[in-house]
């Protein structure tokens, strides 16, 4: 979704509000460092006229003084802005992965079924981390321009309103119009450049999860290639931005000299015509030169807060997404006497993958569910863990809608192991005890027994503390899957929900895991799904899925 910059920045804006006295405190000290960096050479002014016997009201002395005052508090106060500044950027991108996280696990997993990960990871590091420009050298910048620019007009009001209207326009073209003319040079840029860095994230991250396949098929050259297309592309997206960069910044300094020099000639027209004193028109040159910081700062950020806002737009999508199953609280507290799945139907887009499903799962026994690959099965596992809504039809759980028990408890109530079990980069104790992170060693061991997967973990070098390699490589995808089924049994759901638990094993471990399936079947309700018939023969009854139909 594409959002106006305007909108991106109020949104944006409204994080700041829990750190609303850090931000004023910021804008108070930045207003009053960069006044004192104004006049310390309005100052300078002062004393020259003085010195000339053209004196405006301040001695040379006094203004030496203050002028090394100011210097001491520009320093002070500078630092002081910066430290805030930094100090609400750092919490609020704190806070905002904190709402991503949040927002990614309420959206999980439907809406990021297909999303790429590589993507999602350069939103979560890199996108996030962009937003530090806006809020460290954005917000506050901003308002320092409105105020200092504001009393520098009165100022030079006073000496004359001409003076006061010239510096008004300097002001308002310069961080004003100059902001926006050079953010239209950057046109699109930033926008393609934070999406083309997500997909060559993603394409980076593919590339190196499938490195064995790519080098066993010869395909090295080939993924290089694309890689180095993705990587000039955007180089290309960059040097436009730097080069809109370039152009403003020159355009910006041009724009500057222009109104330097309107000021000393308006000012020297004035001095002519007796309408200010010669020392007037000299203070209102001076006094222009160089308070142009705050709007040149401004004006500078016409090409970089195009990447900045593209960031934020995608960081808004993420946070505005809304989950396809909301959590649902507030309901009776629920425990399980069984299942029944009434006349379901269910569809992904427009392809149907079940059609009027109806089966019933008594509590104690274990249900198997078979078909060809594609049929619906594991999406009926799915629809009982709420993962998805049902279109038509309604699932329940000791008789009341999943729609309408409270999300921990169908958590509590199910456990949901899949033919791909992830692992963590960690401890296969640590990978354990996500099922349980109280269980004690002994209740490892014992769901590991029941998995067989015991011995296999005591042989190796540090037993359960042995660490897994990331994405569990450094396992086979049985051993990952037996581990898989460890965190099942350990969870003691009293409803389990198994996804081809066997498919990845060999006949000796599969009969360890169905025996054990069997005897614990009378403390917990199982339903299983498989195309093998050696791991039917446990079930106390069968449907088969066929078409998205049961029978």
């Amino acid at each position: 979704m594409r959002r106006g910059h305007l909108k991106v920045m109020g949104r944006l804006i409204g994080l700041v509000k829990p750190l609303t006295g850090f931000m004023l405190l910021a804008i108070l000290m930045g207003l009053a460092g960069h006044l004192c960096a104004t006049f310390i050479t309005v100052l300078a002014g002062y004393a020259l006229l003085d010195a000339l016997g053209q004196g405006m009201g301040v001695a040379l002395g006094t203004a030496f003084l203050c002028m090394a005052l100011f210097a001491v508090l520009r320093a002070g106060l500078r630092y002081g802005e910066q430290a805030c500044n930094h100090f609400i950027a750092f919490r609020l991108l704190a806070l905002l992965r904190d709402r991503v996280f949040g927002a990614l696990r309420r959206l999980c997993p439907a809406r990021l079924e297909g999303r790429d990960k590589g993507d999602l990871i350069s939103l979560i590091t890199s996108d996030i981390e962009l937003l530090e420009v806006f809020y460290a050298h954005t917000i506050s910048p901003a308002a320092i321009a409105v105020l200092f620019c504001g009393l520098m007009i009165a100022f030079l009001t006073r000496l004359h309103p001409a003076l006061g209207a010239l510096a008004a326009a300097a002001y308002l073209t310069v961080g004003g119009a100059l902001p926006v003319l050079i953010s239209r040079l950057s046109g699109e840029s930033g926008a393609r450049f934070r999406q083309g860095s997500g997909e060559l994230s993603s394409f980076v991250l593919c590339s190196l999860r499938g490195l064995n396949e790519t080098l066993q098929y010869g395909q090295g050259q080939a993924r290089l290639e694309e890689l180095r297309r993705r990587t000039d592309a955007l180089s290309a997206d960059e040097e436009r931005m730097k080069r809109a960069a370039g152009a403003g910044s020159a355009l910006t300094g041009a724009v500057l000299l222009f109104f330097d020099l309107a000021m000393l000639l308006a000012s020297a027209a004035l001095c002519s015509a007796g309408a200010i004193s010669f020392g007037g028109a000299v203070l209102s040159v001076l006094a222009l030169m160089s308070s142009f910081g705050p709007a040149v700062a401004l004006a500078g950020l016409g090409s970089t807060l195009q990447s900045t806002f593209a960031a934020g737009n995608r960081v808004l999508d993420i946070l505005d997404d809304v989950p396809v199953t909301p959590d649902v609280t507030g309901q009776p507290a629920t425990a399980f006497t069984g299942a029944e799945v009434d006349d379901v139907s269910f569809a992904y887009g427009d392809e149907e993958v079940l059609s009027g499903v109806s089966l019933t799962i008594p509590r104690g026994s274990v249900v198997g569910i078979t078909g060809r690959s594609g049929s619906g099965k594991s999406t009926l596992l799915r629809l009982l863990m709420r993962f998805w809504r049902v279109e038509q039809g309604e699932i329940r759980l000791s008789g009341r809608s999943v729609e309408r028990i409270n999300t921990t408890d169908l958590r509590c109530m199910e456990s949901f192991v899949t033919q791909d079990t992830h692992l963590f980069h960690d401890s296969i104790a640590r990978n354990l005890r996500i099922a349980r992170p109280d269980a004690t060693q002994a209740e490892l061991e014992d769901a590991c027994r029941r998995a067989s997967v015991h011995d296999f973990i005591t042989q190796l070098p540090q037993g359960y503390e042995t660490p897994v390699a990331e994405l569990g490589d450094s396992l086979s995808s049985g051993e990952r899957q037996r581990i898989g089924l460890a965190r099942a049994f350990l969870h003691d759901a009293p409803l389990l929900l198994l996804d081809e638990p066997t498919s990845n094993l060999d006949s000796l471990n599969e009969a360890v895991i169905l025996r054990s399936l069997k005897e614990n079947s009378q403390g917990s309700t199982v339903v299983l799904v498989s195309h093998r018939r050696s791991t039917m023969g446990i079930a106390d009854q069968v449907y088969a899925v066929e078409s998205g139909r049961l029978s």
